[in-house]
C-alpha cells in the first residue's frame, strides 16, 4: 500500500517548528507515524496539498503529518475502509465526548459537515481519488475521574474528569493537543487501560502476582510494568511503579518516585525527584527535589532541584532555573485560555492547564508562571522585582538577553514568523 503524507508547514506556538518534527512519546511525531503505519504501506511519497493527489495503481493511504493517532484506531479505520472499497475519510462525531472535550477544542484541522467533522486522513483503492465518502469512528470514550475541587474554590466544578479513548487520534495544532496526545491519551490511558485489564483478566492478574512473588516486589514494581533498558544505575531506594518505561544509561537517585511515565535514554534523576505521568526526554537531568506531573519534556532539558511542574510541555535544550513553579489553576474560576491553531486565544476547554516553553530557553530561579501561558523559544528570562511573575505570552523579542550588554550571547535558533502574537494576551 502506498503513504501518502500531506505536509502541514505551520510553526507550533511556542516552539516555531511543525508539529512532525515535535516529540510524543520522546519520538518524533514523523517518526511515530511512520512505525505506526509501517504494517500497512511499503513505499512513501509526500505532497504539500490535496490539488497534487492523484490516482495510484496501488491502494493508498493519504495522512496529515501532524496528526497523532494509536495503532488501534488506524487498524480500525484501513479494516473498515478496505471493506468498503471506495474512497474513504475519517470522520468524528459531533456527539463523541473524546472528541468535542480534547480534540476538537483549538483545533482548525477539521471540517465541520452537520454533526460530522471530517479529518485530513483517506484511504483510496487502486486507480481512484477524491470524492471521498466519510466513515464515522468511535473513539470509544471512558470518562475517569482525577481529581475533586472543593466547592469553596472552584464553585460548580465539582469532580474533574477526562473521556479517555480507547482509540486516539488528535491534529496537533496547539501546544495543548501535543500535552493531550503525550499525556492524557498515551500514559493516562495507558494507566486506566492496565487497571481495566488487572480487574477483567484473571490470568493476567495470577501472572503478575505471580511475578512480584517471584521477584520479591510489590505488583507495581515488577519486571513485566518496569521495563528497564540497558547499562541503568537506580539507587535501591528508589520506587518505580508501572507501567513505566526507562531508557539505556539512565541514572536515578536515592528517593526517587516514578509513576506511569517515559524516561529517555541517558537520562539522570538525582535524589528527591518526583515524576508521575510524564514524559522525560532523551539526555534530560532533573537535579535533586524537582517534581514534574503530566508534563512533557523534551530532549536534553534541565529542570533545576525545587522546581515544579504541572501539565506542561518544554522544548528541547531547555534550562527551568531552581525554585520556579508553573501553575495549572486558576484562582478566579474562569475558563483558562490558549493559542489555537490560528495563533488566537481561545478557550482551551480544560479546567487545569500549565504553560508551554519553547526549545532554547533558559528561564530563571523563582519564577511563578500563570495558566496557559507560552513562552517562545529562544526566550531568556531573569527573575527581577518587574518580572517574577509571568502574567502573560513572552515572545523571543521581549527575551531579556536583548536588554544586557551582551544580546549575542544566547543565539536564536528557532525563529518563526509568529513573534508578534505571542507577547498579546
Amino acid at each position: 500500500m502506498l503513504k501518502v503524507i500531506l505536509k502541514n508547514n505551520k510553526l507550533i506556538s511556542p516552539f516555531n517548528e511543525p508539529a512532525r518534527d515535535l516529540r510524543v512519546q520522546n519520538k518524533p511525531l514523523w517518526l511515530w507515524q511512520r512505525d505506526i503505519l509501517a504494517p500497512y504501506s511499503d513505499k512513501e511519497i509526500e505532497i504539500n496539498s490535496l490539488s497534487e493527489l492523484a490516482a495510484h495503481d496501488q491502494p493508498s493511504i493519504v495522512c496529515g503529518d501532524h496528526l497523532f493517532f494509536d495503532a488501534e484506531l488506524f487498524h480500525e479505520f484501513i479494516t473498515q475502509a478496505q471493506k468498503l472499497n471506495r474512497p474513504t475519510q475519517l470522520a468524528f462525531s459531533g456527539k463523541d465526548k473524546t472528541f468535542t472535550e480534547h480534540v476538537l477544542p483549538l483545533s482548525n484541522s477539521f471540517e465541520q459537515v452537520g454533526e460530522v467533522y471530517l479529518a485530513p486522513l483517506w484511504f483510496f483503492p487502486a486507480k481512484t481519488s477524491l470524492p471521498a465518502i466519510p466513515f464515522v469512528l468511535d473513539m470509544l470514550p471512558t470518562e475517569v475521574g482525577y481529581y475533586n475541587v472543593p466547592a469553596y474554590m472552584a464553585g460548580k466544578m465539582g469532580d474533574l474528569v477526562y473521556h479517555l479513548p480507547g482509540r486516539a487520534f488528535i491534529a496537533i495544532d496547539s501546544w495543548v493537543h501535543l500535552f493531550i496526545a503525550d499525556i492524557i491519551f498515551s500514559l493516562f490511558s495507558r494507566g486506566i487501560r492496565f487497571e481495566q485489564r488487572l480487574k477483567q483478566d484473571l490470568f493476567y492478574k495470577l501472572n503478575l502476582f505471580g511475578k512480584a512473588i517471584l521477584e520479591g516486589r510489590q505488583l507495581l514494581q515488577t519486571s513485566e510494568l518496569v521495563r528497564i533498558g540497558k547499562n541503568c544505575v537506580i539507587d535501591p531506594t528508589a520506587i518505580l511503579h508501572g507501567p513505566t518505561t526507562i531508557g539505556d544509561n539512565v541514572t536515578i537517585g536515592a528517593g526517587v518516585v516514578i509513576e506511569n511515565s517515559i524516561i529517555g535514554n541517558n537520562a539522570n534523576l538525582s535524589q528527591g525527584v518526583q515524576v508521575m505521568l510524564s514524559v522525560v526526554g532523551d539526555g534530560t537531568f532533573l537535579p535533586f527535589n524537582a517534581a514534574v506531573f503530566m508534563t512533557t519534556l523534551m530532549e536534553k532539558s534541565i529542570i533545576s532541584q525545587n522546581a515544579c511542574l504541572q501539565m506542561c510541555v518544554i522544548g528541547r535544550n531547555t534550562f527551568i532555573g531552581a525554585g520556579t513553579t508553573f501553575t495549572d489553576f486558576n484562582l478566579i474560576p474562569i475558563p483558562i485560555r490558549a493559542m489555537n491553531g490560528q495563533n488566537v486565544l481561545s478557550n482551551s476547554n480544560r479546567p487545569v492547564l500549565g504553560s508551554a516553553v519553547g526549545h532554547n530557553c533558559r528561564i530563571g530561579a523563582g519564577l511563578v508562571i500563570y495558566p496557559g501561558r507560552m513562552i517562545e523559544s529562544d526566550v531568556v528570562l531573569i527573575g527581577s522585582d518587574e518580572r517574577h511573575v509571568v502574567r502573560k505570552n513572552v515572545s523571543s523579542k521581549e527575551s531579556d538577553h536583548l536588554k544586557t550588554k551582551y544580546p549575542e550571547s544566547h543565539t536564536s535558533q528557532y525563529s518563526g514568523d509568529i513573534q508578534d502574537n505571542l507577547g498579546k494576551w
